[in-house]
Protein backbone atom coordinates (compact mmCIF):
# COMPACT_ATOMS: atom_id res chain seq x y z
CA UNK A 1 0.00 0.00 0.00
CA UNK A 2 1.15 3.40 -0.75
CA UNK A 3 2.21 5.99 1.75
CA UNK A 4 1.06 9.48 1.17
CA UNK A 5 1.80 12.91 3.47
CA UNK A 6 -0.10 15.64 2.30
CA UNK A 7 1.56 18.90 1.68
CA UNK A 8 1.15 20.14 5.04
CA UNK A 9 3.14 17.13 6.91
CA UNK A 10 5.72 17.24 4.74
CA UNK A 11 5.60 21.18 5.47
CA UNK A 12 5.69 20.54 9.09
CA UNK A 13 8.84 17.80 8.75
CA UNK A 14 10.62 20.49 6.87
CA UNK A 15 9.83 22.53 10.01
CA UNK A 16 11.05 20.32 12.51
CA UNK A 17 14.72 19.99 10.20
CA UNK A 18 14.23 17.17 8.40
CA UNK A 19 15.50 17.25 4.83
CA UNK A 20 13.45 15.75 1.72
CA UNK A 21 15.73 12.66 1.60
CA UNK A 22 15.44 11.77 5.23
CA UNK A 23 11.26 12.48 4.24
CA UNK A 24 11.09 10.08 1.48
CA UNK A 25 13.61 7.70 3.23
CA UNK A 26 10.67 7.56 6.39
CA UNK A 27 7.91 7.12 3.62
CA UNK A 28 9.96 4.23 2.07
CA UNK A 29 10.26 2.76 5.74
CA UNK A 30 6.78 2.58 6.30
CA UNK A 31 5.75 1.13 2.92
CA UNK A 32 8.08 -1.27 4.04
CA UNK A 33 6.30 -2.22 7.00
CA UNK A 34 2.77 -2.06 5.59
CA UNK A 35 4.36 -4.61 2.56
CA UNK A 36 5.56 -6.72 6.02
CA UNK A 37 2.04 -6.63 7.78
CA UNK A 38 0.00 -7.56 4.69
CA UNK A 39 2.44 -10.17 3.52
CA UNK A 40 1.93 -11.41 6.72
CA UNK A 41 -2.04 -11.23 6.66
CA UNK A 42 -2.53 -13.21 3.66
CA UNK A 43 0.13 -16.09 4.01
CA UNK A 44 0.39 -16.30 7.91
CA UNK A 45 -3.06 -18.71 8.88
CA UNK A 46 -2.68 -17.38 12.29
CA UNK A 47 -3.95 -14.01 11.22
CA UNK A 48 -7.10 -15.68 11.35
CA UNK A 49 -6.49 -18.42 13.71
CA UNK A 50 -8.01 -16.90 16.63
CA UNK A 51 -11.01 -16.16 15.06
CA UNK A 52 -12.14 -19.97 14.09
CA UNK A 53 -13.16 -22.77 16.24
CA UNK A 54 -10.41 -24.77 15.35
CA UNK A 55 -7.45 -21.88 15.69
CA UNK A 56 -4.41 -23.12 17.05
CA UNK A 57 -4.16 -21.80 20.87
CA UNK A 58 -1.82 -20.20 22.21
CA UNK A 59 0.61 -21.07 25.10
CA UNK A 60 -1.54 -18.37 27.51
CA UNK A 61 -4.72 -20.95 26.00
CA UNK A 62 -3.25 -23.75 27.24
CA UNK A 63 -2.67 -22.03 30.80
CA UNK A 64 -6.22 -21.58 31.05
CA UNK A 65 -6.82 -24.57 30.34
CA UNK A 66 -5.16 -26.30 32.48
CA UNK A 67 -5.99 -23.99 35.17
CA UNK A 68 -9.38 -25.31 34.90
CA UNK A 69 -9.31 -28.76 33.80
CA UNK A 70 -9.64 -31.12 36.96
CA UNK A 71 -9.34 -34.62 35.46
CA UNK A 72 -6.12 -34.65 36.50
CA UNK A 73 -6.59 -34.47 39.64
CA UNK A 74 -9.36 -36.97 39.93
CA UNK A 75 -7.41 -39.47 37.71
CA UNK A 76 -4.47 -39.25 39.99
CA UNK A 77 -6.92 -39.93 43.32
CA UNK A 78 -8.20 -42.56 41.18
CA UNK A 79 -4.57 -44.36 40.70
CA UNK A 80 -4.24 -43.83 44.31
CA UNK A 81 -7.00 -45.16 45.92
CA UNK A 82 -6.52 -48.06 43.41
CA UNK A 83 -3.30 -48.62 44.83
CA UNK A 84 -1.18 -48.32 41.52
CA UNK A 85 2.23 -47.72 42.00
CA UNK A 86 4.56 -45.36 39.60
CA UNK A 87 6.83 -46.89 37.37
CA UNK A 88 9.53 -45.40 35.33
CA UNK A 89 10.28 -46.60 31.76
CA UNK A 90 12.79 -44.69 29.07
CA UNK A 91 12.22 -41.72 30.61
CA UNK A 92 8.64 -41.64 31.24
CA UNK A 93 6.61 -41.97 34.39
CA UNK A 94 3.70 -44.30 34.13
CA UNK A 95 0.88 -45.67 36.55
CA UNK A 96 0.86 -49.53 36.93
CA UNK A 97 -0.72 -52.09 38.94
CA UNK A 98 0.13 -53.10 42.09
CA UNK A 99 1.73 -56.07 41.83
CA UNK A 100 0.28 -57.35 45.01
CA UNK A 101 -3.04 -56.17 44.90
CA UNK A 102 -4.55 -58.00 47.86
CA UNK A 103 -2.42 -55.56 50.30
CA UNK A 104 -4.81 -52.62 48.47
CA UNK A 105 -6.99 -50.73 50.79
CA UNK A 106 -10.00 -50.35 49.02
CA UNK A 107 -11.37 -52.78 46.27
CA UNK A 108 -13.04 -51.83 43.35
CA UNK A 109 -16.50 -50.45 44.90
CA UNK A 110 -14.76 -48.76 47.16
CA UNK A 111 -12.86 -46.94 45.21
CA UNK A 112 -15.40 -45.96 42.51
CA UNK A 113 -17.48 -44.90 45.73
CA UNK A 114 -14.62 -42.62 46.89
CA UNK A 115 -14.48 -41.45 43.09
CA UNK A 116 -17.54 -40.63 42.99
CA UNK A 117 -17.96 -38.47 45.77
CA UNK A 118 -14.76 -36.39 44.64
CA UNK A 119 -15.94 -36.36 40.92
CA UNK A 120 -18.93 -33.72 42.55
CA UNK A 121 -16.71 -31.71 44.54
CA UNK A 122 -13.58 -31.66 41.96
CA UNK A 123 -15.28 -29.86 39.45
CA UNK A 124 -15.24 -26.45 38.16
CA UNK A 125 -18.56 -25.82 39.58
CA UNK A 126 -16.94 -25.62 42.71
CA UNK A 127 -13.39 -23.65 42.13
CA UNK A 128 -14.77 -20.72 40.37
CA UNK A 129 -17.49 -20.67 42.99
CA UNK A 130 -17.29 -17.86 45.89
CA UNK A 131 -17.25 -18.09 49.43
CA UNK A 132 -16.12 -17.14 52.37
CA UNK A 133 -13.76 -18.65 55.10
CA UNK A 134 -16.52 -19.56 57.37
CA UNK A 135 -18.58 -21.11 54.76
CA UNK A 136 -15.35 -22.84 53.59
CA UNK A 137 -14.43 -24.42 57.26
CA UNK A 138 -18.10 -25.58 57.29
CA UNK A 139 -18.29 -27.13 54.26
CA UNK A 140 -15.54 -29.19 54.37
CA UNK A 141 -16.10 -29.71 58.28
CA UNK A 142 -19.29 -31.52 57.53
CA UNK A 143 -17.81 -33.44 54.50
CA UNK A 144 -15.52 -34.65 56.39
CA UNK A 145 -17.89 -36.13 59.23
CA UNK A 146 -19.87 -37.72 56.47
CA UNK A 147 -16.98 -39.57 54.46
CA UNK A 148 -16.18 -40.86 58.22
CA UNK A 149 -19.55 -42.18 58.66
CA UNK A 150 -19.97 -43.18 55.45
CA UNK A 151 -16.56 -45.47 55.20
CA UNK A 152 -17.70 -47.01 59.02
CA UNK A 153 -20.87 -48.05 57.80
CA UNK A 154 -19.22 -49.83 54.55
CA UNK A 155 -16.37 -50.14 55.30
CA UNK A 156 -15.60 -54.24 54.84
CA UNK A 157 -17.93 -53.73 51.83
CA UNK A 158 -15.29 -51.36 50.48
CA UNK A 159 -12.48 -54.23 50.77
CA UNK A 160 -11.29 -53.16 54.63
CA UNK A 161 -11.65 -56.47 55.50
CA UNK A 162 -8.87 -57.06 58.02
CA UNK A 163 -6.88 -55.03 61.02
CA UNK A 164 -3.87 -54.09 58.73
CA UNK A 165 -6.30 -52.36 55.94
CA UNK A 166 -8.52 -50.48 59.16
CA UNK A 167 -5.37 -48.84 60.16
CA UNK A 168 -5.58 -46.85 57.18
CA UNK A 169 -8.77 -45.70 57.30
CA UNK A 170 -8.05 -41.89 59.27
CA UNK A 171 -5.24 -41.41 56.56
CA UNK A 172 -7.55 -42.27 53.90
CA UNK A 173 -10.65 -39.92 55.23
CA UNK A 174 -7.97 -37.14 55.73
CA UNK A 175 -6.53 -37.35 52.02
CA UNK A 176 -10.67 -37.36 50.84
CA UNK A 177 -10.95 -34.47 53.08
CA UNK A 178 -7.87 -32.35 51.73
CA UNK A 179 -8.68 -32.70 48.33
CA UNK A 180 -12.24 -31.61 48.57
CA UNK A 181 -10.50 -28.33 50.99
CA UNK A 182 -8.20 -27.49 48.16
CA UNK A 183 -10.78 -27.19 45.99
CA UNK A 184 -12.95 -24.98 48.10
CA UNK A 185 -9.84 -22.95 49.01
CA UNK A 186 -9.36 -22.08 45.43
CA UNK A 187 -12.89 -20.54 45.45
CA UNK A 188 -12.32 -18.59 48.35
CA UNK A 189 -13.32 -15.21 47.95
CA UNK A 190 -13.81 -15.97 44.19
CA UNK A 191 -9.83 -16.70 44.37
CA UNK A 192 -10.32 -18.74 41.17
CA UNK A 193 -12.54 -16.94 38.90
CA UNK A 194 -10.20 -13.57 39.42
CA UNK A 195 -7.00 -15.48 38.67
CA UNK A 196 -8.81 -16.45 35.39
CA UNK A 197 -9.82 -12.92 34.65
CA UNK A 198 -6.19 -11.66 34.99
CA UNK A 199 -5.08 -14.36 33.12
CA UNK A 200 -7.42 -13.18 30.00
CA UNK A 201 -6.27 -10.16 30.22
CA UNK A 202 -2.48 -11.12 30.71
CA UNK A 203 -2.91 -13.47 27.44
CA UNK A 204 -4.57 -10.59 25.19
CA UNK A 205 -1.63 -8.69 26.16
CA UNK A 206 0.49 -10.76 24.98
CA UNK A 207 -1.28 -11.42 22.06
CA UNK A 208 -0.88 -7.99 21.19
CA UNK A 209 2.91 -7.68 21.70
CA UNK A 210 3.49 -11.00 19.83
CA UNK A 211 2.07 -9.52 16.72
CA UNK A 212 4.73 -6.72 17.65
CA UNK A 213 2.45 -4.13 18.47
CA UNK A 214 -0.17 -4.51 16.10
CA UNK A 215 -3.91 -4.21 16.72
CA UNK A 216 -6.85 -5.08 14.63
CA UNK A 217 -9.85 -2.58 13.57
CA UNK A 218 -13.74 -3.15 13.84
CA UNK A 219 -13.47 -4.47 10.16
CA UNK A 220 -10.77 -6.82 11.48
CA UNK A 221 -7.88 -5.47 9.72
CA UNK A 222 -4.64 -5.34 11.09
CA UNK A 223 -2.94 -2.04 11.80
CA UNK A 224 0.30 -1.56 13.46
CA UNK A 225 1.80 1.63 14.85
CA UNK A 226 4.17 3.41 12.88
CA UNK A 227 7.78 2.96 13.99
CA UNK A 228 8.60 6.03 17.44
CA UNK A 229 11.66 6.94 15.23
CA UNK A 230 10.21 7.70 12.17
CA UNK A 231 9.04 11.17 12.03
CA UNK A 232 5.99 10.42 10.24
CA UNK A 233 4.88 8.73 12.90
CA UNK A 234 3.56 12.18 14.35
CA UNK A 235 1.62 13.06 11.34
CA UNK A 236 -1.84 13.35 11.02
CA UNK A 237 -3.04 9.34 9.70
CA UNK A 238 -1.04 7.71 12.09
CA UNK A 239 -2.13 4.44 10.04
CA UNK A 240 -2.53 4.77 6.56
Amino acid sequence: MSVKLIPKDVDDLRKMGYSDQQIREAVGELEKEDLNIGYQAITDPRASARHSAFGSKSNQDDIVKWQLELNDILERAEHILNGDIVVFKDGQIFWDKNPHPENNCLNEFGVKTIMKILANYINRNTILSDYEQEEINYKVFDFGRELNNLIFMKYEEMGMDNEDKRKEYPMLVREVVDIVHSSYKRALKGGERRSLREMIQIQQSTQTMEQGGMTVNPQGIPQKSRGILNPARYMIGKYV
